[in-house]
Formats: C-alpha cells, sequence, structure tokens
C-alpha cells in the first residue's frame, strides 16, 4: 500500500519550507512573477461550479485574445459594471435617483411622560 506524501516537511517553519527551493528555482519564478507584474498581470484564483469551468475559461481566453478582448470587456462592462465604486459619495452621485422621492417628514420624537 504506497504512503501519502503532504508535502509537510516535518521540523520547517514557514519560512523554512520557502528556503526549501533551490536557488535557481526561486530566481526565475520570482524574474516571472515581475515580467507579470510590470505587464499588469495579476493571478487569481476563482471558485466555481463544475458546469461553469468551461465558460470562465471562455471568457478568460476571449480577454487574452487581442482580436476578442475589445468586444468581450465591453460586453462584460455593459452587463456586470466595473465594480470600482471610490466610495460612498461617488456611488450615491452616479446612481439614478430621477423619479425617487427623497424628502420625508420632520419627527419630533415622541410625547414622554415623566
Amino acid at each position: 500500500m504506497p504512503r501519502t506524501i503532504s508535502g509537510y516537511i516535518s521540523g520547517m517553519s514557514g519560512r523554512d519550507h520557502r528556503n526549501a527551493q533551490p536557488n535557481t528555482q526561486r530566481k526565475a519564478l520570482t524574474t516571472y512573477r515581475r515580467r507579470l507584474k510590470r505587464r499588469g498581470v495579476v493571478r487569481l484564483e476563482v471558485h466555481v461550479r463544475k458546469d461553469d469551468v468551461a465558460l470562465v475559461r471562455g471568457v478568460v481566453t476571449a480577454l487574452a485574445d487581442p482580436e476578442r478582448e475589445r468586444e468581450a470587456r465591453t460586453l462584460l462592462r455593459e452587463r456586470f459594471g466595473t465594480g470600482k465604486a471610490k466610495g460612498l459619495k461617488a456611488l450615491l452621485a452616479s446612481a439614478p435617483l430621477e423619479g425617487i422621492d427623497l424628502s420625508r417628514d420632520r419627527d419630533f420624537g415622541r410625547d414622554v411622560r415623566l
């Protein structure tokens, strides 16, 4: 019966695990991540239902394709918005408040006998 190896090395702290990688690999990984950062690429982990995996991969592929990226971004922004509110004031300023009555009667509290 084969033993399962967990990846945990006993006696090493979290910081030591990072140093268990050979220096050349660590340097290559750091260089790669730096290049991605300069290009404006960010790592993103997403949890989706099994049925939606192909759909999400298709969206990511369309956003990465130079021929389809503009159309894909436009379509997604129109449908789902950018999601970049810059605070409550900006959110309220951009809200469609036409036709909504925001006035209310003045409330003087209630009469209390002491």
